[in-house]
């Protein structure tokens, strides 16, 4: 009975799998990127890989990975208006990619997908936990720095991001807390 509910586990786990932390904490950090006029700031941007063989990093995607949030520091894809009015999936690969662990992920899992996203060309990733209140920066594949709570800022020297931790993570800013019932 376990291995089924490890194999439909594991087989899944790419799934758009969200929760109510997950979401409030993707919103928070997009909300803050969004001020910085040097990116491009998109949220589930599907990422167009059919080209390339991402078979060793066992994430079981053929044709698209999905980033929680991504930026672009140069022009962000942008449809070519005479024929298409959106991009259903692009090539370009972002600057930087953010994966938000869920309940139902691992975190091996979302480290196999930020080493998949640097053999890609993708130049930072982050990996943010929110039940932790932590968030890692990957400069390189093996390569990162932490910051919490006890943490003032987050730095992203790659891309030159600077975010204040306690606006993402902050207790007293999160409105996550159960609201009175009244009848």
């Amino acid at each position: 009975m376990s291995g089924l509910f490890n194999e439909e586990f594991l087989e899944n786990e790419g799934a758009d799998m969200g929760s109510l932390r997950h979401s409030a904490t993707q919103a928070k950090i997009t909300g803050l990127l969004v001020n910085n006029e040097q990116l491009a700031i998109f949220t589930e941007l599907s990422l167009d890989v059919s080209e390339y063989d991402l078979s060793k990093y066992r994430l079981n995607v053929k044709t698209e990975l999905k980033p929680d949030i991504c930026a672009y520091k140069e022009t962000p894809p942008e449809p070519n208006e005479e024929f298409e009015d959106d991009i259903i999936s692009v090539s370009q690969m972002p600057d930087l990619a953010i994966e938000v662990l869920s309940p139902s992920q691992s975190v091996s899992y979302l480290v196999r997908k930020i080493k998949a996203y640097f053999s890609l060309g993708v130049k930072s990733c982050w990996l943010v936990m929110p039940s932790l209140d932590e968030i890692r920066v990957f400069s390189q594949p093996n390569s990162y720095k932490t910051f919490a709570l006890n943490d003032s800022d987050l730095l992203d020297e790659v891309m030159d991001i600077h975010l204040s931790i306690p606006k993402i993570f902050g207790k007293n800013r999160n409105k996550l807390q159960a609201a009175p019932v009244t009848n």
